[in-house]
């Protein structure tokens, strides 16, 4: 039964990033993008100042995985690499952290574009 309630945390907050980035989506100006931008900005700032990591313990993947969970694995890898290299670690912290994340995006992305057949929208 706990397994459950593992899966209720991770939905409800995965489902309340998406209901206000759709809430956002509808009754402002902004567009998908500068949304997208808003929710990695406030996941790094969140993660700056702790309050993301007990977000994510809490929730699971329904924090981490969104925009806001990319985010936050940039402020933690920089914090990180700033504490062990110094100035050098602003620079690498960041992209390190978030390395493998990326790299699959980059993979599954390719692989959908060969095996998928490209047509235009009627």
């Amino acid at each position: 039964m706990e397994i459950f309630w593992i899966y209720l945390k991770c939905f409800a907050a995965g489902g309340l990033l998406c209901v206000l980035g759709q809430l956002l989506i509808d009754y402002t100006k902004l567009t998908p993008a500068r949304i997208l931008t808003l929710y990695v900005v406030l996941g790094v700032v969140l993660g700056a100042l702790g309050l993301y990591q007990p977000l994510a313990d809490w929730a699971g993947a329904g924090a981490t995985v969104p925009l806001t969970g990319f985010g936050n694995t940039l402020a933690k890898g920089v914090r990180k690499a700033v504490s062990e290299q110094g100035l050098l670690g602003v620079f690498t912290g960041g992209l390190t952290a978030s390395a493998g994340g990326i790299c699959a995006a980059v993979l599954f992305g390719l692989l959908a574009a060969l095996l998928s057949k490209p047509r235009e929208k009627k």
